[in-house]
């Protein structure tokens, strides 16, 4: 079962608490706080493993979670940080956030790809001590780790994709430039997954060419099988079309080349601007006449043609040495750019959920929100501009109003994860 479509659930570990501790030995008295800081969650990890081919693991499991960070203990010893969770995929992955679609990272390359960071860990007492704050009793609890539910979209590396309508041939042409071995019969949807093959020109010259499953006339829309396997050619450097040139089946080979192009084309303008060359197959069945007129057609519109019969090798090398000519003249393989979200989105995001705590110990005040983590982080704190922008934020989700209200003063501090700084009214 070829699977190249999945979502799934996955958690970043959270940190470890901090620790509350004082130093206690003999003959020494009021040793002082020492409690250590949690450690690290464990971070979701995505990794590229040419063993795998496609996506039907995680049709089975669902949900990664990570490893939590170790609390902090006593003597200032921080918590042991997580092991991160490496989640394998096949080469061609492209992670989405499910809920915006923003692509989070194209696993193409043999780079692991961290998709959900582990949450800091909680600092320990010893941090808060002060020269007018000697014996802090408290700790800070470990960050929460990022989670998303993700699409995992399988789109296959290769240099060239090979469309057409069902039973045109595409799966013997593979098979007698490569050393694929797709299941090959006469009748439709004889292939029911993309097949790989390498394409060998001579030493040290090859590409990878891909079987797409036979389009028909609505595919985009969801009717047949190509549809399902339309993103496997986005990725393609070029395109070859192959057309049944005899028209055996009483379809007409013009109509044919014109209908996949429009498939193509609702799917994906990009995808129907694709440099391509068209390989008329069966002309060993074909007349001089037919071959005559969809060269003419083809060539009208600028494109390459070439007479082929797959059954009897005619032709093919001719093709294959046309198409490696044509792909040292392109760019390599397409990649998907991950995508950061925008300052609008990223407020709408964190902005979204506002809840948070603030909570009194010794005079200070902390306040506690998720979501105020990644904001914090965007902060310059030597920039006014972005202060200010800091500010609104605190007095737009209502954390001001709420310091207020519990009785801040002027000239009290304020704690907000490592940030501290005096309130000004």
């Amino acid at each position: 079962m070829f699977v190249d479509e999945a979502k799934i659930y996955i958690k970043a570990g959270d940190g470890g608490d901090g620790c509350v501790s004082f130093h206690r030995e003999k003959y020494v008295a009021a040793g002082g706080p020492d409690g250590g800081d949690g450690g690290k969650g464990g971070d979701i990890v995505f990794k590229v493993d040419d063993n795998i081919s496609n996506l039907i693991d995680f049709r089975y499991k669902r949900k990664y979670v990570a490893e939590k960070g170790q609390n902090g203990s006593s003597r200032n010893c921080s918590g042991r940080g997580a092991e991160d969770l490496v989640v394998n995929v096949p080469r061609g992955t492209v992670v989405r956030e499910a809920k915006s679609g923003r692509i989070l990272a194209d696993m193409s390359g043999d780079e692991p790809v961290v998709i959900a960071k582990g949450g800091k860990g909680g600092r320990g007492n010893a941090h808060f001590a002060t020269s007018t704050r000697q014996i802090p009793r408290f700790a800070k609890p470990g960050f929460r780790g990022d989670e998303y539910e993700v699409i995992l979209e399988l789109k296959l590396i290769a240099d060239v994709g090979l469309v057409g309508f069902p039973n045109v041939g595409k799966s013997t042409l593979i098979s007698v430039v490569s050393a694929a071995k797709p299941k090959i019969a006469n009748y439709h949807f004889t292939t029911l997954t993309p097949v790989l093959g390498v394409v060998k020109i001579e030493d040290g010259k090859s590409f990878v060419m891909a079987d797409i499953p036979g389009l028909i006339e609505g595919a985009s829309e969801g009717v047949g099988l190509g549809h399902e396997f339309l993103r496997h050619v986005e990725r393609c450097r070029l395109i070859v079309h192959v057309v049944d040139v005899s028209g055996i089946e009483g379809r007409d080979p013009i109509e044919d080349f014109e209908a996949i192009n429009k498939e193509l084309r609702s799917f994906s303008q990009e995808l129907a601007d694709a440099p391509q060359i068209v390989a008329a197959n069966k002309c060993d069945m074909a007349t001089p006449e037919q071959i005559a007129a969809l060269r003419d057609y083809v060539e009208d519109q600028g494109l390459l043609f070439y007479e082929i019969s797959a059954a009897t090798t005619q032709g093919t090398r001719e093709l294959m040495l046309g198409v490696w000519e044509r792909l040292e003249t392109l760019p390599p393989v397409k990649r998907f750019e991950a995508q950061p979200l925008t300052q609008e989105e990223l407020d709408d995001k964190l902005l979204s959920k506002r809840e948070f705590t603030v909570t009194v110990e010794e005079g200070i005040y902390f306040v506690e929100a998720d979501w105020l983590w990644d904001i914090l982080r965007s902060v310059n704190m030597e920039d006014y501009s972005s202060l200010q922008y800091f500010q609104r934020v605190l007095r737009s989700t209502g954390v001001i109003d709420k310091l207020e209200e519990m009785g801040i003063n002027e000239g009290d501090t304020v704690s907000i994860f490592d940030f501290e700084f005096e309130f000004v009214n």
